[in-house]
């Protein structure tokens, strides 16, 4: 056996020694070093080389140069298409489908010139086949149906699914009935058959179920596409195969068509008005003497539809209505029956104003106290019987829901409330400007430096804040977007940016970033709004308009109270002013009455005098008590009046009353009235609870917990919402909560439960939750100066003077005789007799730490309750004696009382 010599192995071309071996070898540099020692080789190698020739260099660097203005503009563009109304993209998707259809015409039915027309022709031949004839048919169809129908994407959507299906069906049908070519045959006999699609259709079924199986299979492909394009389900197609045979003429309709259909041809294209509208007053001629045997369950059919919606309108829990005046883009047609002011929608969007709840020019204005509106159907509010019932009343036409007849209070005494002209008006409202391109790009450019696959997709514009959306890209997580706050706070040099995640209703994240150019809201324009003039109820109110920029009204009787809250400055004296004005502008002191408690003593004294007070302006916190302790009795009465007649709502019992339904029992000589509204506004709570809290807080919860049927509704503001103000009791039973600036979260939460309120800018910006909402509605509140408030508040008292009663005060009993020893201290010397009687316990130091009071005051109440027999004699160090029962409790309180 041979063995390999050593110099074998070095005949033999090696590859060399290893990095490693190289490294441990004796004598030998590193390979490091060695490295360094080849690099100024290499070096000098390099400076050797030839340059690169310049002109390439130089035509690269002009081709990106030229690239690159060019690609900005189609961004921008892009950009510029996105913000596009939709529309303007449906009418431009319409006009392109329609340019196809001509091109396609040209092509397949003239073979005219052209590479435009030759292409087209090309395509569609191949794809149709023989039917690429009726392809501009088609196309023209679907441009005629996105420009009647623009507002049913879902039909629009179905229609052409069902055409496509359709298409299938038959063109694998014709395919099959020309012989069935194959792709080997040639292209010209897959043209003269049912072009490619054909070829798809028919092919697939024949290989897999033979010819005679894939004709029936076609068929009922497009008989399927023929059901969907029209709607019909397959048990209802012996009714639309009768409908159309009734509209051709060929079946003659009976009353069971009527009971399916709702309505006969004739009836269709009849000009018959509802039935609570005189058809002498219409301008124009109403056939009446039609035989029709299904006008009558027709008529019956609609009355129903009719009835259920006005039951389901009544029964809607929501107290907010969110305007939707867009405007002439995207708007759909009015109801003819329905019951709104045409005259002053038609001329409001004739002027072109009424872009998000803006009103119409004054000259617009002007022009409406002059139509009458001969097609809406009368109403019947729960007003008094002279204003609706009374004849020769003159038809409710202006543009805001101002009554312009008189109306009657009492015995010859005439009311009329005043006009919105007495309000200012508003500019019009921005739709955008230059600033939220810029924050757009600001914000591109932070989603770009932090690498998060995101995009703003568009933006909506309120008076204050923008709200920007931004859509992810797929597998970006919401936390990328929240956590860039500060970052984005950063970029648009903003500190208060607000980050919704995600908007409500949209697969988006909202962004909502101030306005540097902050828009005024004004309190005449929200009355003049569209959403106002439909709504007559005299408890509707105007707060303010939304980030969309929408009009906000909130009708009271449906909230049924609420919490104002925030910061001084922040905007809630002037929300409780626009409160106010709202109501004597749309309702009569018969209709609405107000108790208005001002313990600061200089917000509400420009209403002093109104009609509509029951009492005067109160300003003393120990009368804001009694006079919350008289709304209780007030709400005890009128629900034993309800109990009585067998009402759950005062505003059964008025109805009832207005149409005489409700009579007095025998031997009483009452005369039964409508109740009217009762508001208590009370401007500030905190002045309330420092002085009574005890009372204020038992009558406040009495108040919330039962006075909604009543009509008795509260609005309680406060500038210091903390536990000891803003009471759990109190949050229990007030659902509806108004949120400005506040300085701090913990305030947020105690107005709203959430936070979200700190981040508000102040000046009127706040946070609507109503009665039954999820989420909070960012707003912008109204605003009416002085001079506007002394305007309306003067045409009041011109109209009548203001009558107040006497037992709001009084209390339930005669004049308080309070012992002059008592003195100021009869508000804790009741807290400290309950507190003594109910625990049979007779202790200073007990009433020093319950009542919070010093040994000298507490000593004085002891001493105090000895005189008057509630306690014994001290003795010494221990408890005094309980002289009363518990169960004598009421009648010790009422001696004290006077």
């Amino acid at each position: 056996m041979a063995t390999r010599t050593p110099g074998n192995a070095a005949r033999k071309p090696s590859p060399g020694p290893s990095k490693k071996a190289a490294a441990k070898a004796p004598g030998k540099p590193p390979a490091k070093k060695a490295a360094a020692r080849r690099a100024p080789a290499k070096k000098a190698a390099a400076k050797s080389a030839p340059p690169p020739p310049p002109r390439r260099s130089v035509l690269m660097s002009a081709l990106n140069a030229l690239a690159s203005p060019i690609a900005a503009i189609f961004r921008s563009f892009g950009d510029g298409a996105k913000n596009l109304h939709p529309a303007h993209r449906k009418d431009g998707i319409g006009l392109l489908l329609f340019a196809l259809a001509l091109v396609v015409a040209a092509g397949t039915w003239f073979s005219s010139e052209g590479w435009l027309n030759g292409a087209a022709t090309a395509v569609v031949s191949g794809l149709f086949g023989r039917l690429d004839v009726l392809v501009p048919f088609l196309l023209a169809g679907i441009a005629i149906r996105l420009w009647r129908h623009p507002e049913l994407p879902e039909a629009n959507g179905r229609i052409v699914i069902g055409l496509s299906t359709l298409l299938v069906g038959i063109l694998g049908l014709v395919h099959i009935g020309c012989g069935a070519p194959t792709m080997g045959s040639g292209a010209s006999r897959i043209r003269a058959a049912g072009g490619i699609i054909g070829w798809g259709a028919s092919t697939p079924m024949m290989a897999a179920a033979g010819a005679v199986l894939a004709v029936p299979l076609l068929l009922l492909l497009a008989f399927f596409g023929l059901l969907v394009v029209t709607a019909t389900p397959v048990n209802r197609i012996g009714e639309r195969v009768r409908g159309v045979g009734m509209r051709l003429g060929v079946v003659e309709p009976g009353p069971e068509d009527a009971s399916h259909w709702g309505r006969t041809p004739e009836r269709e294209l009849s000009t018959e008005p509802p039935e609570d509208v005189d058809p002498e007053a219409l301008p124009y001629t109403v056939d009446t003497d039609r035989d029709d045997p299904g006008d009558e369950i027709a008529a019956r059919r609609r009355r129903r539809r009719r009835k259920q919606s006005v039951e389901d309108d009544e029964e809607q829990p929501a107290a907010v209505r969110v305007s939707l005046d867009k405007g002439p883009l995207g708007e759909e047609p009015p109801d003819p029956y329905a019951t709104r002011d045409l005259a002053a929608g038609a001329a409001a969007d004739l002027d072109g104003a009424l872009v998000y709840g803006v009103p119409a020019s004054s000259a617009v204005a002007d022009m409406m106290h002059q139509v009458k509106d001969l097609t809406a159907a009368p109403e019947e509010p729960a007003v008094p019987a002279a204003r609706n019932g009374g004849p020769g009343a003159p038809a409710e036409h202006s543009p805001a829901p101002v009554r312009m007849e008189q109306l009657q209070l009492g015995e010859g005494v005439t009311y009329a409330l005043p006009s919105l002209d007495l309000l200012e008006r508003g500019g019009p409202a921005k739709a955008r400007s230059a600033l939220n391109d810029e924050v757009v790009a600001q914000l591109t450019g932070t989603f770009t430096e932090f690498k998060v696959d995101a995009k703003v997709t568009g933006f909506t514009r309120g008076p204050t804040v923008t709200r920007y959306e931004v859509e992810l890209g797929p597998a970006v997580k919401v936390e990328r977007i929240t956590a860039l706050a500060k970052n984005i706070a950063y970029a648009v040099a903003s500190p208060d940016v607000r980050i919704i995640s995600p908007i409500p209703g949209k697969s988006a994240v909202g962004i909502e970033i101030p306005n540097r150019d902050r828009e005024m809201v004004n309190l005449g324009d929200l009355l003049r709004s569209r959403t106002a003039a439909e709504d007559t109820h005299p408890m509707v109110v105007g707060m303010g308009k939304d980030v969309e920029g929408h009009t906000v009204m909130a009708n009271l009787a449906k909230m049924p109270h609420i919490l104002v809250a925030g910061a001084t400055g922040a905007g809630k004296s002037s929300c409780i002013n626009c409160l106010i004005t709202s109501i004597l502008a749309r309702a009569t002191p018969d209709e609405v009455r107000m108790v208005l408690v001002d313990p600061k003593r200089v917000e509400l004294t420009a209403y002093e005098g109104i009609p509509h007070l029951i009492t005067p302006i109160i300003t003393n916190p120990k009368k804001a008590a009694e006079a919350l302790q008289w709304v209780v009795r007030e709400m005890d009465m009128r629900y034993d009046d309800l109990a009585a007649f067998g009402f759950r709502h005062v505003d059964d019992f008025n109805a009832a009353v207005r149409a005489g339904k409700v009579t007095p029992p025998l031997g009483s000589e009452r005369e039964l009235r409508p109740y009217p509204y009762l508001l208590v506004i009370v401007d500030e709570l905190a002045d309330l609870m420092m002085v009574a809290p005890r009372d204020v807080e038992d009558s406040v919860v009495r108040i919330t917990q039962l006075a909604r049927a009543a009509g008795i509704h509260l609005v309680l503001a406060t500038q210091r919402p903390s536990v000891d103000v803003v009471t759990g009791l109190i949050k229990a039973n007030v659902p509806s909560r108004l949120a400005f600036a506040t300085s701090a979260m913990a305030d947020s939460r105690v107005i709203l439960d959430q936070p979200g309120a700190e981040k508000l800018i102040g000046k009127g910006d706040a946070l609507f939750l109503p009665m039954g909402a999820s989420k909070p509605i960012r707003m912008q509140g109204a605003f009416v100066t002085e001079a506007e408030i002394a305007k309306v508040v003067q045409h009041c008292k011109d109209q009548l003077s203001a009558v107040y009663r006497d037992d709001v005060m009084a209390g339930a009993g005669p004049k308080k005789e309070i012992d002059e020893e008592i003195g100021d201290d009869l508000d804790l010397l009741i807290q400290a007799a309950e507190l003594v009687v109910s625990t049979q316990f007779g202790s200073t130091s007990m009433l020093q730490r319950k009542l919070r009071v010093g040994f000298a005051k507490a000593g004085r109440l002891m001493d105090l309750m000895e005189s008057r027999g509630i306690v014994g004699p001290s003795e010494g160090s221990k408890a005094r004696d309980v002289l009363v029962k518990p169960d004598e409790l009421d009648g010790v309180l009422i001696t004290l009382r006077g």
